[in-house]
């Protein structure tokens, strides 16, 4: 088993408190991805799972076990860190073997393990280099080989792709996710890339300034975020965000104005009365050429063409706001030529005054919800 429970857990450096009561269950075999901005406190709380940074207050449980006051060794836990922390003078072998030296485990036992973790991992044929033969990718997965033949009940990683290049970024990604449903083991893993994160997580976890600003599969975050915080972390490029004004509810939706034009968005309008002061958000994705329910003037300053998709970084109604808009990758854009584009109401989201979301009337689609987790058969 590898359930983890986080009760209230708190850490303080000083008057200085990093997280503020974190309240977190993880079931058996979840691949849960800590993910937010630098200083957010998600290395610290892995860390703290770990046993490797004490609690200020509140309950680390594993599989029913208190665990604050157990050494790491004690935890059932293994990690993985950014860093790939490999014995240079040893082999591959040795290097996975080492924690099973640690524990004096019988020869004939050790090696079976290590075989076993390295045909997992593709290093069966490389089990006699040493590390410096080995390319980072490689050297990452013997990091993991290390962690696998200790059988834990919990798997950490702590940011493990950083330090590779952008194709292996993506080919490791898929090699963790497919390590994942082979092992069917719980696994905990933090990165700043909100990319990571939605490609492998079964739900995420977004961490802002010390508490979590929600919880959730990664297109329940992505079509339906909590808040504002969460809209612009959860997509990329991020969400647009305009400012507008309450004109009316009804049964429809909220109808905002955005510079004498009016859109109604098909949201719950509770506790929301005319006038109040609203924010509009609508993805890059969902800009489309032509007309819409909101038509905007667009003024590009950057243009990426990536092939598939061209990203134009814009001026919005020459007032000189940051707009992003992902268009097809044959769009007609200029630099610095007025481009007309169209939002649709059912695509935009509305946030309050203090960044809480109103409630989407867009449901997910049957379909939508079988995809809402990756490992989802």
């Amino acid at each position: 088993m590898g359930q983890l429970s986080l009760k209230q857990v708190r850490k303080s450096y000083g008057d200085f408190e990093v997280l503020k009561g974190v309240e977190l269950s993880v079931g058996n075999g979840e691949f849960v991805v800590f993910v937010g901005p630098s200083g957010c406190g998600k290395s610290t709380l892995l860390r703290m799972i770990a046993g490797l940074d004490s609690t200020t207050g509140g309950d680390i449980v594993i599989d029913g076990t208190r665990v604050n006051e157990l050494p790491p060794v004690k935890r059932g836990i293994a990690m993985v860190f950014q860093s790939y922390a490999l014995y240079p003078h040893m082999s591959v072998f040795e290097n996975i073997a080492f924690p099973l030296r640690v524990e004096k485990m019988e020869e004939e036992k050790l090696k079976a393990k290590v075989e076993h973790a390295a045909r997992i991992l593709h290093l069966d044929q490389r089990l006699q280099q040493k590390p410096g033969m080995l390319s980072g990718g490689q050297r990452q997965r013997v990091a993991i080989g290390r962690a696998i033949v200790r059988e834990p009940k919990i798997f950490l990683f702590d940011e493990p792709l950083s330090n590779l290049d952008a194709a292996l970024r993506a080919d490791m990604r898929i090699e963790l996710a497919k390590l994942h449903r082979q092992l069917k083991a719980t696994m905990i893993y933090v990165t700043h890339d909100q990319v990571e994160a939605m490609t492998m997580a079964d739900r995420i976890v977004v961490l802002n300034a010390g508490t979590i600003a929600q919880v959730g599969p990664p297109l329940e975050l992505y079509h339906k975020p909590a808040n504002l915080f969460v809209a612009g972390f959860i997509g990329n490029p991020k969400m647009n965000f305009l400012p507008v004004t309450c004109d009316a509810v009804s049964e429809a939706g909220v109808a905002v104005s955005y510079k004498g034009r009016s859109i109604t968005v098909p949201v719950d309008p509770a506790g929301v009365e005319p006038g109040m002061p609203l924010t509009l958000g609508i993805r890059p994705e969902h800009i489309e050429s032509g007309p819409g329910d909101l038509d905007l003037t667009l003024m590009p300053t950057v243009i990426e063409r990536l092939g598939a998709q061209t990203v134009a970084y814009a001026s919005l109604e020459g007032k000189g706001e940051d707009f992003c808009a992902m268009l097809p990758g044959v769009s007609p854009v200029r630099l610095d030529q007025p481009m007309p584009v169209g939002i649709k109401a059912a695509d935009c989201h509305l946030f309050t005054a203090g960044g809480a979301a109103l409630e989407r009337r867009v449901a997910l689609t049957e379909i939508d919800m079988s995809l809402l987790s990756p490992t989802a058969a």
